[in-house]
């Protein structure tokens, strides 16, 4: 196999860079394989057995006895849905440019970070299956990846259900009714939940008025936001900066 860059990243993890499939060098004692695949349908490959049919743009060879010990997960095969948050790591260390050594110490330290969140998403079973049987189909599965997406990408977008129906393929029926069954929430619920993740990032790390930034995230004035931001966190926008600059 041809591998890109080969990162020892500790004992008991390998970070494989580059379009390859997973060979046996170098890795940690009954190994796990999580590959991260970039190409038209995104996907996060786990193999349980760390045999070499995992493949992927990034795969992590990490050692069994450390997913337990630091997530409490004993991982099994199984194909995901890669979602937007994994693909921004995984594109962040196919993509880095930066010349050796600097480019390794950032792959190293990404890479680690990609495993983190991978599993965080994992135990929270946030990750959606990649798989042909049950109620929808694959074409239909992958619509509804295609609306989450839009989602997250595009959130401050003026969305609505209309839109992101034909920007994904479906009649607004089976987009409600998928979109329930694979992530159980509306659609509605996830781009305010999208929005107010943002509007909370941006309280806490800007100074932009409150009124500007409900405005910014799809709010049309400050009461409908700040009543939203206020279910949502259990504060107002005020108070939750507030409390953040003092902590």
């Amino acid at each position: 196999m041809t591998v890109a860059e080969c990162i020892q990243v500790s004992h008991e993890m390998v970070a494989l860079i580059g379009a390859c499939d997973a060979g046996p060098a170098a890795w940690p004692a009954d190994a796990v394989l999580l590959g991260f695949h970039l190409g038209a349908q995104p996907m996060l490959r786990m193999n349980g057995r760390a045999d070499d049919r995992c493949g992927g743009a990034i795969v992590l060879v990490v050692a069994r006895e450390a997913c337990l010990r630091l997530f409490a997960i004993d991982p099994q095969d199984g194909d995901y849905h890669l979602p937007t948050e994994l693909r921004a790591i995984a594109h962040a260390i196919v993509d880095c440019a930066t010349p050796a050594p600097v480019r390794t110490t950032y792959r190293l330290g990404k890479s680690i970070e990609l495993l983190c969140e991978s599993f965080r998403l994992l135990t929270a079973a946030a990750l959606v299956p990649a798989r042909e049987d049950g109620a929808l189909s694959l074409t239909d599965a992958r619509r509804l990846i295609e609306a989450r997406r839009l989602i997250d990408e595009r959130w401050n977008e003026k969305l609505t259900i209309d839109r992101i129906a034909r920007a994904c393929g479906l009649n607004r029926v089976k987009l409600n009714r998928g979109f329930r069954e694979m992530f159980d929430c509306t659609v509605a619920v996830a781009l305010a939940e999208r929005r107010l993740e943002e509007a909370s990032r941006m309280l806490r790390t800007t100074d932009r008025p409150i009124s500007s930034i409900g405005y910014d995230n799809g709010y049309l004035n400050n009461a409908s936001f700040a009543r939203a931001f206020a279910r949502r966190f259990g504060v107002s926008p005020s108070d939750y900066r507030l409390a953040r600059l003092a902590a």
